[in-house]
């Protein structure tokens, strides 16, 4: 497999970690779109949110709460916006689940 946040995840790859665990690592986006930018994927290759199933849905729960022990070390205290693409169209550039935190900065809606 030729992903590129599996083997990130296995450490083929280096970045800047956030956090890890058995089942996810969280990382710092090279490309931040606000002053906290942190990835977080699971370790297992799950191509896309439309591959969520009962058998693997537990770690969308393990992600969140991930996202929300992050938030709070990042003193998010004010609020943050948690993204997550879906497809070409969705906006979704590696095709590996995958979660965006951002924070650190007044978010707009609609997002650009």
């Amino acid at each position: 497999m030729d992903c590129v946040f599996c083997k990130i995840a296995k450490g083929e790859i280096p970045s800047k970690k956030a956090y890890e665990d058995e089942k996810v690592l969280a990382f710092y986006d090279l490309q931040p779109q606000a002053p906290v930018h942190i990835l977080i994927i699971p370790k297992e290759h799950i191509s896309s949110v439309t591959e969520i199933t009962p058998e693997n849905s537990s770690i969308v729960a393990h992600i969140y709460e991930v996202a929300a022990k992050l938030a709070a070390e990042k003193h998010l205290d004010s609020g943050f916006r948690i993204v997550c693409n879906a497809g070409k169209d969705g906006g979704q550039t590696v095709p590996h689940l995958h979660f965006h935190l951002l924070g650190g900065r007044s978010m707009k809606w609609p997002p650009g």
